[in-house]
């Protein structure tokens, strides 16, 4: 496919690899140019990968930015015993935070599941980073209000892949007409060139995944939490950047979740749903420049 826009990710970065409880886990670390205004751990999306994020860490050149790839997604490994549980996840962040050494003041950042694997792991371990940003956070539960059907059809989706032998079930999980589907249905922007964008980035990365049984596991770990269940014990300052017209988070329950945290600021970015970051990267971090400002 061609189009306008020009691919994400030429930024450079070092790659380390980093083992936490069996999995190799890749990580890439985007260092700022010129003195570094801050240190930023990204957490991407479901069946996402860092690829996810590189609108926005092109957005942030003053910081420097840390993005590996979630076990079992892009190119670092699934846990071998582990269920790929938000727990799971959660330890990758205090893995990441020991083994780069990372300073006191840094800033915890996660995109829709990440969202979750974020703000769980720092309910958990108040004090390890600074601030939280929570990108597309999932605001409340999955199987409950209106789109609790679009999340049953989904587990559906997952149920039948896991049913079916290996290999016709792989091919439903890769599929390139589910992907366009999801593109279609999420995809908000106007924009040709932005529009086209989306649907290369689903195509290329949305099965690049280890396998079944991780994928399944985690897809359980995405429906099943929220942001809401730790928000009150969240004491650091958080930035929520939500979509006007996400149909995971609506506004009204983005409103609702700030108001169980300490210490929250909610920001609407108009005219985009749930894939703020890819449809509108500028505005996201220009919003995380003032929040950290």
């Amino acid at each position: 496919m061609s189009f306008d826009l020009p691919l994400a990710g030429t930024r450079p970065a070092t790659v380390s690899d980093h083992a936490v409880e069996g999995a190799r886990v890749r990580c890439w670390t985007y260092p700022a140019a010129g003195r570094p205004k801050s240190t930023i751990l990204m957490v991407h999306g479901f069946r996402g990968d860092r690829h996810g994020l590189a609108r926005i860490v092109d957005a942030l050149p003053g910081h420097t930015l840390v993005v590996p790839d979630l076990p079992g997604f892009g190119e670092s490994s699934p846990f071998p015993a582990l269920p790929h549980s938000t727990a799971s996840y959660g330890l990758v962040l205090g893995a990441l935070r020991r083994d780069l050494d990372l300073p006191g003041d840094t800033v915890l950042l996660g995109h829709s599941f990440g969202s979750i694997v974020a703000s769980h792991y720092l309910a958990a371990h108040p004090g390890d980073f600074a601030r939280l940003v929570l990108v597309n956070p999932i605001s409340e539960p999955a199987l409950e209000g209106p789109k609790a059907v679009l999340s049953k059809l989904a587990a559906g989706y997952y149920a039948l892949a896991r049913a079916l032998p290996e290999r016709p079930g792989l091919a439903v999980l890769r599929s390139r007409l589910v992907a366009d589907a999801m593109s279609a249905v999420m995809s908000k922007t106007r924009d040709p060139g932005v529009r086209a964008y989306v649907f290369d980035q689903h195509r290329r990365y949305f099965g690049g995944f280890s396998n079944r049984r991780m994928l399944a596991e985690a897809f359980n770990a995405s429906i099943g939490g929220h942001v809401g269940q730790v928000a009150p014990a969240i004491g650091a300052p958080t930035l929520l950047i939500a979509g006007e017209l996400d149909e995971i988070g609506s506004v009204a329950s983005q409103e609702s979740l700030a108001a169980l945290f300490p210490d929250a600021t909610l920001r609407v970015i108009p005219g985009v749903g749930h894939l703020v970051h890819y449809e509108t990267p500028a505005e996201a971090a220009a919003l995380v420049e003032d929040f950290l400002a």
